[in-house]
This record gives C-alpha cells, sequence and structure tokens, in this order.
C-alpha cells in the first residue's frame, strides 16, 4: 500500500488533535474530490514500517485524542490487508485513543459480508475503529457548514454501538 501524506496536530478530520493518515488508492473518483491525487494506487510514498512508528510515536502526547484514515480510500481491498495490522498495533499501543475512518462506501451496504468492499479484513477493521464517516462526496449535496465531512449525504457513524448490535447511531 502506498499512503499521499500523513497530517499531525490535525483538527479537521475527526474529533480533537489527531495525526491523519492519506492512503493511497480510490475506485469512487467522486466529483470535486478534494484529494484527487490519492485516486491512484501508486501515488505517494511505500507505507513502511518506518512510517508506521513516526505514526505511533505521533499519537504519544496526551493531547493527540487519536487516528484518522481517509485518502483515497482505506476500505479498498488492497488497503484493508494493510492497514489491519497497522490498526491492531495503534489499539494494542493506545487502548484511550479512538480511531476514526473516511470511506466512499456504505456501511450497510459495502463493508458487510456479500458487499462489494467486504473482504476477511473488514469486520476486524470496523471493530477496531470507533467512528466511521461513510458515503460519497457529492459534490452538490456539499455544504462547508456540516461537521467533519464535506456533503450532507455523508453520515457519522458511531462504530462502538453498530459493533454491537449493527444499529446505526449518528454522531454530530
Amino acid at each position: 500500500m502506498n499512503y499521499s501524506a500523513v497530517k499531525y496536530c490535525d483538527i479537521a478530520n475527526g474529533s480533537g488533535v489527531r495525526t491523519v493518515l492519506f492512503v493511497s488508492g480510490c475506485r469512487n473518483r467522486c466529483p470535486g474530490c478534494f484529494q484527487p491525487e490519492t485516486w491512484n494506487f501508486e501515488h505517494g510514498n511505500v507505507f513502511d514500517s518506518k512510517i508506521e512508528e513516526e505514526i505511533i510515536e505521533s499519537l504519544r502526547p496526551d493531547y493527540i485524542a487519536g487516528l484518522t484514515l481517509l485518502g483515497g480510500d482505506p476500505f479498498e481491498e488492497e488497503n484493508q490487508q494493510s492497514l489491519l495490522p497497522f490498526l491492531r498495533k495503534v489499539r494494542d499501543t493506545f487502548p484511550k485513543k479512538n480511531i476514526w475512518a473516511y470511506t466512499g462506501y456504505v456501511l450497510e451496504r459495502d463493508l458487510v459480508p456479500n458487499g462489494k468492499k467486504y473482504t476477511a479484513y473488514t469486520r476486524e477493521m470496523l471493530e477496531l475503529m470507533d467512528v466511521l464517516v461513510d458515503g460519497p462526496f457529492v459534490l452538490e449535496q456539499k455544504d462547508i457548514s456540516l461537521k467533519f465531512r464535506g456533503s450532507s449525504n455523508q453520515r457519522i457513524i458511531d462504530l462502538n454501538k453498530y459493533n454491537k448490535n449493527q444499529d446505526i447511531v449518528l454522531l454530530y
């Protein structure tokens, strides 16, 4: 897997101060996407143990609330395989920090068994995360006043509640 960028001390992509990993590769190609360079799976640098350790170190300060994954799309099949071991490491090292992810796919349609992005890694990835912002960016529904999302069709889902009983509980 490649990644486009890592932003440290970010406050735009989830609650609190966060480290944000922009993965490369996205098949949604939403018109108006703010990161079209991340559509290309080869864009950026290889996600290796060196950058994993840099991200882990960046999460150590108490003022860092957690990690956010976006891109590109963390739920592209190729990205799931690389991200799952990393998410395990983050959760084991920082059990009280929260993990957010953004995806252009829809949770109950695409990230469930028989969904188009469901793999052997998807369920555990979702179980390791706390919040999922799902749905494609829709330019006609763009709203810059929305908190933590770009268009009004996108949802901010409490994955802790979803993982317990598959109920979709929205945040913000």
